[in-house]
């Protein structure tokens, strides 16, 4: 299999040229991804368990469906693709854009938009991406992380924390660019 290929952007998440996953990841070089978090009609939010064959956070449970934008891609359909490809959900358009963050060391470098989508499942999940799928309410959620932070990606503790912040600010406008997350 051909190793992927990533867009390579600067401090203002603009491309400035492309390079090798393993190579932006040993380098740290700012890249794109997506986040998409899934809820159910009772309020629980699907989480998958990364595979241990990943390379990066291997083992450690994380958004509903996440990854990398292709070379010219943008984040609207990488978001798409991914619930695709690791939940086996075709959506009938663009999640709910909610906000994103820039890129930092808790990201691993890479801008993230995080997206809200509604399912109620089954799904059938990409075995060479995740272990293993759950829904979780977000009480026992906010326990989880509180009690075992180490159980979840560093990217997806950042998402779920802003996530929380924002649907705890009153008036809470819609989509917004934070401008710093680290």
């Amino acid at each position: 299999m051909n190793e992927e290929i990533f867009d390579v952007v600067n401090e203002r998440d603009e491309v400035i040229g492309q390079r090798s996953r393993r190579e932006v990841h040993r380098l740290g070089l700012r890249h794109r991804a997506t986040h998409v978090l899934v809820f159910n009609r009772r309020g629980e939010v699907f989480l998958q368990k990364r595979s241990l064959a990943k390379d990066c956070f291997p083992g450690t449970w994380d958004s509903s469906a996440s990854g990398h934008l292709d070379v010219g891609e943008t984040y609207d359909a990488c978001a798409v693709r991914e619930v695709r490809e690791e939940l086996g959900l075709a959506l009938d358009g663009v999640p709910e854009r909610l906000f994103k963050l820039a890129a930092s060391p808790v990201t691993g470098w890479e801008f993230i938009w995080v997206y809200r989508g509604h399912a109620e499942g089954p799904f059938r999940l990409h075995p060479e991406e995740i272990d293993c799928g759950e829904w979780c309410a977000p009480e026992r959620l906010e326990e989880w992380l509180r009690t075992r932070p180490e159980e979840f990606a560093s990217a997806f503790r950042l998402v779920w924390a802003e996530y929380r912040r924002r649907r705890a600010e009153p008036g809470a406008a819609g989509p917004a660019e934070i401008p710093d997350a680290t």
